[in-house]
């Protein structure tokens, strides 16, 4: 009986004791509240998105180009023509990736770093940023066509603020200021005369994605070059497509206005006109090991 009535009266303390442990091992959990998934490719169509590999993955990334559909049957609407761009994609961290490519188009080859900023969290930032730097050698300028090039025309610098947020779980958009400093610049040619751009190119994409099911979306982006040259050849690059999830990859499919892959190729040299149907067909397709 003694026994009994000691248990009783240590109920209350063991109760307590109890509550207070499991409040302060509740007060050491920090809920995450960071908003994944804006976009579940590295890109949009052509424009960085604010994903990164995670850490230890690494990217295979083999993207076509094909030529102008505008000239129909007779080149089979462009298939007969392809261009295409190997990259290989790691990340050293959670928050940087360093990736390398070979695009055939001018044969340029291309070195970037991607580097996340900022997360988007339900309660903090309402936005995520990532920044984006890209430096490329055009391996198609040589000495028998620019007899006066030196080895440094050959570079284009690139850098990238990426600012994305997840509107809901369909819809998601980004920002991305851009800028851009070719060592040897574009050039116009109208007749006998040429006009050069600046070295210092600056532009803004625009990028959005929205979920049409579960594992398919449609992606749209368009970049607005800002300090264009008024007798400039070339246009705004403008593009849409659908993001297709498969297991271990995402395969983009898309058209587009511009035929090159590197940031100075498809914002300052795209060539199509979307109004005289002269744009491209394309596809990226990603696989993670």
């Amino acid at each position: 009986m003694k026994k009994i009535l000691f248990f009783c009266l240590l109920i209350p303390f063991i109760t307590f004791s109890q509550d207070d442990l499991l409040n302060e091992l509740e007060g050491d959990v920090t809920e995450d509240t960071t908003v994944e998934a804006a976009f579940k490719g590295l890109k949009v169509v052509n424009f960085e998105t604010t994903k990164l590999a995670s850490k230890k993955d690494f990217y295979l990334i083999v993207s076509h180009r094909f030529g102008t559909v505008k000239n129909g049957i007779e080149d089979l609407f462009g298939l007969d023509e392809s261009l295409t761009q190997i990259k290989f994609i790691y990340g050293v961290t959670d928050w940087l990736n360093l990736g390398i490519a070979r695009s055939s188009l001018l044969r340029k080859y291309g070195l970037h770093a991607k580097y996340r900023l900022v997360h988007q969290k339900t309660d903090g930032s309402p936005v995520a940023v990532v920044g984006y730097n890209l430096m490329t050698m055009n391996n198609a300028l040589n000495d028998d066509v620019f007899p006066n090039l030196d080895f440094g025309h050959k570079f284009t610098y690139t850098t990238q603020v990426i600012v994305s947020r997840k509107f809901s779980e369909k819809f998601s958009f980004l920002v991305s200021p851009t800028y851009i400093h070719e060592n040897l610049a574009t050039r116009s040619v109208e007749g006998a005369n040429s006009y050069d751009e600046d070295n210092d190119q600056f532009a803004v994409g625009f990028g959005g994605r929205y979920k049409i099911s579960k594992r398919v979306s449609i992606n749209m982006d368009y970049g607005l070059h800002l300090n264009r040259n008024s007798n400039s050849n070339f246009n705004d690059p403008l593009s849409v497509g659908v993001d297709i999830e498969t297991g271990g990859h995402v395969f983009q499919v898309h058209f587009s206005n511009a035929q090159a892959m590197f940031e100075e190729g498809y914002i300052i040299n795209a060539t199509g006109d979307w109004g005289d149907t002269d744009f491209f067909f394309g596809f990226n397709l990603s696989r993670v090991f």
